[in-house]
């Protein structure tokens, strides 16, 4: 497993989270070590996809702090920020890719605009980033032309395109057959293993969380905030919370 020990790459301080005056969120504490794999849980509607949105900057909270190796994304100015989120890649649920331009066109878009390469030599990285994520060859085709985890897999070619020192996922198995999924989970663990990129996951998804998943937390609608954090392992079989045990052998999954 990794991360034990590390350095801390993510803090996230007192946090408080919501839209206008509702507080979805408050009170959030917690560290992402350097090399983990880190899982953001919880049901329905308690603030997973919400929270990852602050996470990456693209949400102001209503207070509190987010520390990216010890510098601030809140409290960040615009430059400064758009340097914080260089090194992040995200993936979202369906790829996002773009449907009229070819893979490798939707995997360049980042080197173009951000990296400062040549041609050639965005060429060669996105080859390198398909090959690294099971899709060479497949750079001239169309997404529509991809199956559901192919798309997956191309946008995370795209969120790699930049070598991020993190990675975030929202919800990587959704749509997902149990082959494919199992699939995904072993990428993401290879690619923490040899990258050494540090990766944080938002997903409900039990058979992921316990195949590659270092530490977890818990988030709860009605507490409003963390409600369990460790290894998942362990919160499952060993926790003294009812609800969270519940949780983790999917009798509490809505």
């Amino acid at each position: 497993m990794g991360g034990s020990g590390a350095n801390i790459e993510i803090k996230v301080e007192d946090l408080y989270i919501g839209y206008g005056k509702r507080v979805l969120m408050e009170k959030l504490d917690f560290e992402i070590r350097q090399g983990e794999i880190f899982f953001i849980m919880g049901g329905s509607g308690c603030g997973k996809s919400t929270l990852l949105k602050h996470m990456i900057g693209l949400l102001e909270p209503m207070s509190g702090d987010i520390l990216i190796r010890g510098r601030s994304i809140v409290k960040a100015k615009d430059e400064e920020r758009m340097k914080l989120m260089r090194d992040f890649g995200v993936t979202y649920q369906g790829g996002a890719l773009f449907g009229s331009l070819t893979v490798a066109e939707n995997v360049a878009m980042p080197l173009e605009e951000y990296s400062g390469l040549k041609p050639a030599a965005i060429a060669a990285e996105v080859e390198k980033k398909l090959e690294l994520v099971g899709l060479k060859g497949f750079g001239s085709y169309m997404p529509s032309e991809l199956s559901g985890g192919m798309r997956k897999r191309a946008g995370l070619a795209r969120a790699l395109a930049l070598d991020p020192k993190l990675l975030f996922f929202d919800e990587p198995s959704a749509g997902l057959d149990p082959v494919s999924s199992a699939e995904q989970d072993r990428l993401i663990r290879s690619l923490r293993d040899d990258l050494g990129t540090t990766v944080v996951i938002i997903s409900h998804d039990l058979d992921s969380v316990f195949a590659i998943g270092d530490r977890i937390i818990m988030l709860d609608r009605d507490a409003r905030g963390i409600v369990a954090r460790g290894d998942p392992r362990e919160l499952r079989d060993e926790s003294d919370n009812p609800a969270v045990r519940k949780f983790l052998t999917r009798d509490g999954l809505k």
